[in-house]
């Protein structure tokens, strides 16, 4: 195989954005047929099964590469017009980013206010937990993410953003009916506010406290939103892990009591981004760091400006 061909690549690409064989033929003005045929002959030239043909058709493992691949040609193809000012109508940049629910709660969006506008940068944000954000950039939806995921995407930097600090709070009514006894084993059966199903977070502090012998209790109140998780705990829904910075002004208030001073959960933040010689990109990282390291800790424990 020696090149892979520009008309079948964004073909394919087209089929994956818009789900189905006939729904990207209209997009690209040709018939059904012919995208069927360029997708065949994709296929035969890299030797791999690139689609499910399910409805909606997904990429398959090796068409998600191919697909990462589409996007950052169709990047290159508008920063490239850019520079030879011929973007007149092509509209402002469009940057899809990953991030968790959290950072955006709290440091992310204020962040994005700095970008500089000229030329004018449309965001588009992906919320998913920080732990599976990078499937996101693995599929090529996103060009950048918020992750906690040191290992990086093929085709992609990573850049250590700082540490994210949770403590494991409850409402003070909620804990002197629930925390009568050994903090650990009332854990283990106390009702618990979660994300979502994939939020392991209390589970990961239950185990800290158990030395693995148990998870969080079986009664669970999924809450996918960040301030509804902050206010679902603090009406006594359940106990929870909570961001400090969303975390603190309720402590001083009293309308939450933290369980275990001692023992906060620090999770890590990276930035993952496409390895592109992209000027949008490029500043919407910088400043994506800069307001980081503002807002997160350090490995030493604290906040700090100089954090890279």
């Amino acid at each position: 195989m020696d090149e892979l061909p520009l008309d079948q690549v964004r073909t394919l690409l087209a089929v994956v954005d818009e789900g189905t064989f006939d729904a990207a033929a209209a997009a690209l003005h040709v018939t059904p047929s012919a995208v069927s045929q360029r997708v065949k002959a994709l296929e035969q030239r890299t030797g791999r099964v690139l689609l499910m043909r399910t409805k909606p058709v997904r990429p398959t493992e090796s068409g998600e590469v191919v697909v990462r691949f589409a996007r950052q040609l169709a990047r290159l193809e508008l920063d490239a017009r850019a520079e030879l000012g011929l973007v007149a109508e092509q509209g402002p940049v469009r940057i899809p980013v990953a991030v968790n629910a959290d950072s955006l709660a709290t440091w992310f969006l204020p962040a994005l206010t700095r970008v500089p506008q000229d030329p004018p940068i449309c965001f588009e944000l992906y919320r998913e937990d920080e732990a599976h954000t990078t499937a996101l950039l693995r599929e090529g939806q996103v060009m950048a993410a918020v992750t906690s995921s040191p290992d990086p995407v093929a085709g992609c930097t990573v850049r250590r953003l700082g540490l994210v600090r949770y403590r494991a709070v409850a409402a003070p009514e909620f804990a002197a009916v629930h925390f009568r006894g050994a903090l650990p084993e009332d854990l283990c059966e106390a009702p618990t506010v979660v994300f979502d199903r994939r939020d392991g977070l209390q589970d990961a502090f239950v185990r800290s406290l158990t030395r693995g012998r148990s998870g969080a209790g079986p009664i669970r109140h999924l809450v996918p939103t960040s301030d509804g998780f902050r206010d679902a705990v603090a009406f006594g829904l359940g106990w929870g892990m909570v961001p400090e910075p969303q975390a603190e002004p309720l402590l001083r208030s009293g309308r939450l009591v933290e369980l275990a001073p001692a023992r906060p959960m620090d999770v890590p933040l990276y930035w993952q981004q496409w390895k592109l010689d992209s000027p949008a990109l490029s500043t919407l990282a910088e400043v994506v760091a800069t307001a980081a390291a503002e807002a997160l800790l350090t490995d030493r424990g604290s906040a700090s400006p100089e954090q890279p």
